[in-house]
C-alpha cells in the first residue's frame, strides 16, 4: 500500500472515531448550508509542523473548504498568530476542528521539542536524529516534523538500513559473527544498506570497527566513554551518541565529538503544541 493511501486511510479513521454516528451537537444548532470563516491561533511560541495535514484533514468532509495560510512547516510562530483561515461551511468545519486541531498540535509540538535541542548543540558537528519510537502509522508525518524542527532522519523502518541491535548481536553469537551474515545477506539479495552497530562499551566499539561497518551507536554510555570511543574510532565510522539524552545533557555530549545524537523523546515525549480553533465572530 503507498503511503499516500496508509495516510488517506488514516485520516478517515481519525475523523470516524470523533464523528462516529453524527457530531449531534453541531446538526442541531448549524444550519446545513450556513458559511462561515475560521482561524487557527497559536497559543505559545514554537515551530510549525502539520499546516498539510490540516488541509487533508477537512478534505473528506467538504471539498469545497479554502484555506489561507502565510505560513509552511519549519516557520517559527508566535502566541496569537493566525495559523492558518479556513473558510466553508460551518457544519465542515466543526466536524473536522479536534481531528485537525489533534494532528497540528502534535506534529508542531514534536518540531518545536526537536528545535530546542538543535539550538543546544548549534556550533558543534552534532546533527539531531530521531528513532523509529514513533506512533504506528504517524511515522511519515511525525519524521516530517523532526525535520521541520530541524533534526535529521534515521532509518525510516527495518527496511532501508541494517541496524545491529543487543538482540540480534546476542541471536548471532558476537558482533563480528552478526555483521558477516548481514553483509552476506546483502550480496546475495543485491541490497545495498549500510550497516550500524549497537554497541555498549569499548571491547564493542573495537570489534565493530574491526568489522568496517558504516555507523556505530554508542548505546547508554558514558561521557569519559563516548569520548574514549570516539578517539578509538577516529572518523572510520560515523558516530552516534544514544540513549537517556536530555536537554541538560546533551551540549556535553555534542562536544565529544559524536556526529549523530538520537532522541526518541522528540516524537514519543514531545509536548502538545497549544493552538485553538475560533469561529469568526465567536
Amino acid at each position: 500500500m503507498r503511503k499516500e493511501d496508509i495516510l488517506e486511510e488514516f485520516i478517515r479513521t481519525a475523523l470516524a472515531e470523533d464523528i462516529g454516528q453524527g457530531d449531534f451537537t453541531t446538526l442541531a444548532i448549524v444550519d446545513k448550508d450556513k458559511n462561515g470563516q475560521a482561524q487557527i491561533i497559536a497559543k505559545q511560541n514554537g515551530i510549525l509542523a502539520g499546516i498539510e495535514i490540516v488541509k487533508k484533514t477537512f478534505f473528506p468532509l467538504d471539498h469545497d473548504i479554502q484555506f489561507e495560510t502565510q505560513f509552511k512547516d519549519g516557520d517559527k510562530i508566535d502566541v496569537n498568530d493566525t495559523v492558518i483561515i479556513i473558510t466553508g461551511k460551518i457544519l465542515s468545519i466543526l466536524k473536522g476542528e479536534r481531528t485537525a486541531l489533534n494532528l497540528l498540535a502534535h506534529l508542531s509540538g514534536i518540531s518545536t521539542l526537536t528545535a530546542k535541542y538543535v539550538e543546544e548543540v548549534r556550533g558543534t558537528q552534532a546533527k539531531i536524529t530521531d528513532t523509529r519510537k514513533t506512533t504506528p502509522l504517524l511515522r511519515d508525518l511525525e519524521k516530517e516534523a523532526v525535520r521541520a524542527g530541524g533534526g535529521i532522519n534515521h532509518r525510516m523502518g527495518l527496511y532501508d538500513m541494517v541496524l545491529i541491535k543487543d538482540n540480534h548481536i546476542q541471536a548471532a553469537g558476537g558482533i563480528r559473527e552478526a555483521v558477516n551474515k548481514c553483509k552476506q545477506y546483502l550480496g546475495e539479495n543485491k541490497l545495498n544498506l549500510k550497516i550500524e552497530v549497537e554497541t555498549t562499551n569499548l571491547n564493542q566499539v573495537r570489534d565493530a570497527l574491526a568489522c568496517d561497518v558504516d555507523q556505530i551507536m554508542l548505546d547508554n554510555m558514558a561521557l569519559n566513554m563516548i569520548r574514549e570511543a570516539v578517539n578509538i574510532i577516529s572518523g572510520r565510522a560515523v558516530v552516534e551518541a544514544s540513549g537517556g539524552i536530555s536537554l541538560k545533557s546533551i551540549r556535553s555530549i555534542a562536544e565529544t565529538g559524536v556526529d549523530l545524537i538520537s532522541i526518541g523523546a522528540l516524537t514519543h515525549s514531545a509536548p502538545v503544541f497549544d493552538f485553538s480553533l475560533l469561529l469568526e465572530g465567536a
